[in-house]
């Protein structure tokens, strides 16, 4: 019923270009990055070659390669509030203990979340791994970096939530980094 949403909460009022909002220093000015990796070795390779269209992007996106890009971008920021952000759990579980960082799944208790989001808002963490549950409804005003490791198909939609995280007005610089990293040569990367 999406058409009743005006009947609901009424007309667009006003509407300003983000990039007015940037100059403006409502919003943080935004670098966005793409970080392309090879595949790990020839067996991922093959195994992505040969692969169902739909389990080739999860080959792609879940390659090994990409925690060491992460790494790399942790130690480049490592005065920064950092999330970390993708799609397959397995692949945040592996990130989460290479950097030695809290996650936040379906699985985490609301409890346990709010304990992580407030903790990362103090700055108490200075990195945060999520998934797909940070993509809506999160306030996380302090995040400066984004690290993005996998994602939906490339879904404009979602890209445009999780930049949002790193947009709100900084105290400092007013930049916000944002990267995501893709495998080279794959399906994900023309996503």
């Amino acid at each position: 019923k999406e058409e009743e949403v005006f009947s609901l909460i009424g007309p667009k009022k006003y509407d300003v270009p983000w990039r007015v909002l940037e100059k403006q220093g409502w919003i943080a000015t935004a670098e966005c990055t793409e970080i392309r990796v090879p595949f790990a070795d020839e067996q991922l390779r093959l195994e992505y070659a040969v692969a169902e269209p739909r389990d080739k992007y999860r080959v792609a996106a879940t390659n090994p390669r990409k925690l060491h890009v992460v790494r790399e971008l942790l130690k480049k920021h490592a005065d920064d509030q950092v999330l970390i952000i993708g799609q397959y759990l397995e692949q945040l579980g592996d990130i989460a203990r290479l950097v030695d960082a809290e996650i936040i799944t379906v699985k985490t208790p609301q409890w346990r979340r709010d304990e992580l989001y407030e903790a990362f808002r103090k700055g108490d963490i200075k990195v945060l791994v999520v998934s797909k549950v940070a993509n809506f409804a999160v306030d996380l005003p302090d995040a400066s970096v984004a690290i993005q490791v996998s994602g939906t198909f490339g879904s404009r939609q979602e890209e445009a939530q999780r930049l949002g995280r790193v947009l709100r007005p900084k105290q400092d610089s007013n930049v916000a980094s944002f990267y995501s990293v893709v495998t080279r040569d794959s399906n994900e990367q023309e996503f």
